[in-house]
This record gives C-alpha cells, structure tokens and sequence, in this order.
C-alpha cells in the first residue's frame, strides 16, 4: 500500500472492513420492524396460492425495487406475481386509487408495494375493505402513526436504528433475504438481484456506506457479469465501456429514468425483465430515443430560462410550458448554476401549476413548503427535492412567500455547501501513477458518503494552456510538479477565466484522477474541478 494511499484512507477514517466488505456482515433483515410478519404474509400467500400484486414507482429506484422483489417472489415460489407501476401524469406518487380498481377485478390476495405506501393509509384500508391484506416495503419517511397494513417495513420507522438510509430496492432485497433464511429461496440465488440494488441505491443518491456499502460493492461484482439482456443492450446503446458509479449514475439511471419522465415507466420495468435479447435491442433503443427527447426538451427549458431577466431574490420561481417530466431536472440545474434554490412550474390543468424544487445546504424544502401551505394546494418532500402544486393565480403569492421565508432563516455563506475540498494536498505528481490509481479502485462504488476523491495539485506549474473542442470551450492544461512530474489537466466547458492562465504561472488546482488510453498507452490525467 503505497503512502498516498494510506494517508488517503486515514483522512477519510476508513477501516480494513471497508475496503475488503464481507457479504456474511449485511444486517439480519429480521431487525427491520414488521419483517416476520411481512416475510410470514407472503409464505402464507405464497402456500395457498395467492395472487400477489407488487406495486411501485415510476422512478430508477421503483423499477429496480418492483423487479427485485417480483423475482424474489418468483425465487420462492409465487405463482403468478404481477407488477403495477403508476402513471407519473396521471397518478403522481404513492399508492393511486386505480390499484384497488385492479386488485379487486383481479382477484389478488395480498398487494406488496415497494418504495412507497408508508403514508397511503386510505388506500390500504379500501384493499383491507376488500379483503385484500398489504405489505408495505418503503424507505421513506413516516409518520408516528403508520397505515393499517399486515406489515410496514420501513428503516425510517422510529423503533429502528441500524441503518436508515437504505434505497427501497435495498428494503426489497431484505425481503428476499428474510425469504432465504425462511428457506423459500435457496441460499446465494438472491445475490443475482444485487445489480439492481446498485443501480437503484445509486441513482436514489442513497449513502454508500455501512450497509449499502456491501450492497454496493456486491452489486457492482454482479452487474459486470449481468445475465440481463436488456442492461446489456442499454449499457452497448449508451456507450459505457467501463463499469462505475458514474457509468451507472449518469448513462444507465438516465436512460431507465427517461421512460418515466417522458413516457411510461413500464418501458424499463419490461428492459429489466426480458429474457430475449430482441425484444431487449428494441426496448433499449426506445429508451435512448426517449432520453434524447429529455436532453432536448430540458436543454431548452434551461436555455429559455437563463435568456430572462432576474431578480435578486434568493429562491428561483419559474414557469413555462415544460413537459412535466423535466421539472426536476431543470431545477436541478438552475441551482447549481446560480447557487439558489429553485422551484421550475409548468401548467397542467384547471388553472394549477404543477413543479419541483431542489435546494441545498440549511434551507430545507420540506420545511419551507409547510411554512407557506397558506399559498399551495399540496406539496411535500425531503430537504434537497421537492414536489409542488400552485393555483396559477397564486403563483405569485407562493414566490413572494417563500422568499419571505427565506429572508427569515437569515442563513449565511450557504455557497459553502456547492463547494468541493480536497481529500489531500499533492505536490509530487509522481505519486498519482497508474499504481495509485489501481488502490482507490478498492475503495469503489463511489457515491454519496463515499466520494470519488479530490486532490489538490499544490503549486504546479503550468507548462502549456490551450483551448479544446470544436468550440474551443474545452481546457487542457500541462503541469510540472515539485518533482519535476508532469501531468495532463481537462476541463470540459471551462470558465472563461480559466483560459486566462498563462504559462509559467504557478497555481492550485483541484481533480479527479482519471485514467486515459490513447493509441495503447495508457496514463494518469486529472478532471479539473476547480481552479483555486
């Protein structure tokens, strides 16, 4: 282990069962409130010879979620098992009433949902009205009262403490595991649904640390040698030539996300779950088309929103005529183009408003939309991402009151939070070799909790500064070490100010380290974050 490294994973305070996790240490899924009597329903259902009916949601961790616990299912024996995803337009989130429309024509049994239901208590009692029991799988957070269902199993409850943070694909894969050691699935079998944990738990932006940890280091062993037709397909149409959080957070999440955002989740619930590699080439040309139409329709929305005049106030309101499934991304881009939280609205119907915001540092948008409940017909979410509804001619009262809000928390320096740090200052180059590169991939998946890490080049040298691209947007620069080591920086679509470097000068410099092949040789480069 080389010095660099061992100074990298002190400053970080990983320990030995980190880099080397151990399958075996996942928590016993039993500690989860209602497990037994959740895993107990589903054997009863399972025995008799019940319909079971999965319900689960139209984003990345909802798909994965729905397929994992469906195949867990199927693993112990379920006969037939369907899944039910809502229609993100026309149901929203959570449990929509149509789910007992299609639970009660179709002679179910048992509903089990996943990542969601902790909070549809309505909809659970029509089902038990029904006599249809409900096994509630969700991740998020509860209410001190919980729904009237067979089993709430859920990390957020508050009689549980071992690991909260779990993605709901991840409490879906516990389910499978209480299955194995009820001895319905045989012991190992369920490891091959930890593909979909990893993608699920990653484009969730869950931590990946304690628990999810192993999840993801597993995961990521498993997706390398995926038997899905339709992640292999997607994968080849997108161009990922190698495997890693990144890859999966920004070519695969996407493109899964993509069918729920513009069209209909069930795209990339079938992706995940055909066998035939045909129907598996066509699915996932679908789903690039769809993701094109989302890049398109979001760039644009950015586009129009950055020609308008603006204001001072420091929570963005806008909006246009948007599809909706883009709202929260264009959101997301605004605040981190103009370090503000901001909310993007697009009309729907009857003269209502419909948006998401995203937010960062001390100003929590769940908090801010319960102060304002006065100006919004309904909203709700979590700190970084929320949802909204406005009448549009409230639209102006909202903006003006939670701005006013805002203005009260006098929060200060919350920029702060935008910024990345370095994990350690280099000045010898020759310590980031092909080497060192090979150690940080033990500590691969990164993620939330886990950073990619960020090295600050101390006092290099510029040896050569030139423009890159067909636009010239692109920075390359040479720097010399103090061991007179030299190295390759990028920056894609750079700060103008960053081309105003001028050889000779001396500079600190955050990256990440990368490692690039070009005409066979293979060598280190650094992807500049920041220019200090």
């Amino acid at each position: 282990m080389s010095r660099l490294f061992e100074r990298l994973i002190e400053a970080r305070g990983i320990q030995a069962d980190f880099l080397h996790p151990e399958y075996e240490k996942l928590s016993d899924p039993f500690l989860l409130p209602d497990m037994e009597k959740g895993a107990e329903r589903i054997i009863q259902a399972i025995d008799n010879g019940e319909k079971i009916l999965i319900y689960g949601d139209y984003d990345v961790d909802g798909v994965t979620a729905s397929t994992v616990m469906a195949e867990a299912l199927e693993l112990a024996g379920a006969e037939p098992v369907e899944i039910m995803l809502p229609d993100r337009f026309a149901d929203g989130y959570g449990m929509s009433p149509k789910l007992v429309d299609k639970a009660t024509k179709g002679g179910f049994g048992l509903v089990v949902t996943v990542d969601c239901g902790s909070r549809n208590f309505e909809i659970i009692d029509e089902l038990s009205s029904h006599n249809i029991d409900t096994v509630v799988t969700d991740h998020h957070e509860c209410q001190e009262e919980l729904p009237k269902a067979v089993a709430v199993i859920n990390p957020k409850r508050k009689d549980y403490e071992v690991f909260r943070d779990l993605a709901g694909v991840a409490v879906a894969f516990k389910l499978a595991q209480a299955l194995v050691l009820k001895g319905k699935i045989p012991a190992g079998q369920e490891k091959w649904l930890l593909d979909l944990v990893l993608i699920g738990t990653i484009c969730d932006s869950m931590p990946l640390t304690g628990e999810n940890r192993i999840l993801g280091f597993f995961g990521m062993k498993v997706l390398v040698k995926t038997r899905r037709a339709g992640l292999v397909e997607l994968m080849q149409n997108a161009g990922v030539k190698k495997l890693s959080s990144e890859s999966v957070g920004f070519q695969i999440g996407p493109r899964l996300n993509a069918a729920g955002r513009i069209e209909s989740a069930e795209l990339a619930l079938k992706l995940v779950r055909t066998k035939s590699k045909v129907e598996a080439a066509a699915l996932a040309n679908q789903l690039e088309e769809l993701n094109k139409k989302r890049r398109n329709e979001q760039r644009a929305a950015v586009e129009e929103i950055k020609k308008r005049d603006k204001t001072d106030e420091p929570v963005m309101v806008e909006v246009g005529k948007w599809h909706e499934g883009i709202l929260g991304i264009v959101a997301g881009r605004l605040t981190e183009d103009y370090k503000k939280p901001s909310f993007v609205l697009t009309e729907v119907a009857d003269g209502m408003l419909k948006g998401s915001g995203r937010s960062f540092g001390e100003f929590s948008l769940a908090e801010a939309l319960s102060k304002v409940a006065d100006t919004i017909v309904s909203g709700g979410g979590h700190a970084g991402a929320a949802g909204v509804r406005v009448e549009k001619d409230k639209l102006g009262e909202f903006a003006q009151a939670i701005n006013d809000y805002y203005k009260s928390l006098k929060l200060k320096d919350q920029e702060k939070y935008l910024k990345s740090g370095a994990d350690l200052d280099v000045d010898k180059l020759g310590e980031l070799s092909r080497e060192f590169l090979e150690e940080l991939k033990l500590l691969e998946p990164f993620g939330e909790g886990n950073e990619e890490p960020i090295f600050c080049l101390k006092q290099v040298e510029v040896m050569e500064s030139r423009r890159m691209g067909s636009e010239g947007n692109h920075l390359c620069l040479m720097v010399r070490g103090t061991d007179d080591k030299t190295m390759k920086l990028v920056a894609f679509s750079a700060p103008e100010a960053w081309f105003t470097i001028y050889q000779g000068e001396k500079i600190d410099v955050l990256v990440r380290l990368i490692e690039n092949e070009w005409n066979g040789v293979v060598s280190v480069e650094g992807r500049i974050i920041d220019i200090l």
